[in-house]
């Protein structure tokens, strides 16, 4: 692994977990009225496409990173849809 590959997985650690307190209050509130749906949306799809280049590059810090942001994500945005009422 070389440098480049810890950096690469140092950032990604860190902005994919800057997503968990926000899942975490979601889901103990039951409410995800501050959650903006079009930020999600649009942010869900750049972290898709950002997951697609790395495969094509096959870059294993963008490919996890990415995946799990999009996991992470994908959660809020359910949550979202899910407690709309």
């Amino acid at each position: 692994m070389t440098g480049i590959d810890l950096l690469g997985f140092a950032a990604g650690t860190l902005t994919t977990c800057a997503f968990w307190p926000q899942l975490q209050k979601t889901w103990r509130s039951k409410s995800a009225s501050d959650v903006s749906l079009g930020m999600l949306a649009i942010f869900s799809t750049g972290v898709c496409l950002w997951f697609l280049y790395g495969l094509v590059l096959q870059s294993w810090p963008i490919i996890l990173a990415n995946f799990i942001t999009l996991l992470l994500t994908g959660a809020i945005l359910v949550l979202k849809l899910r407690y709309r009422g």
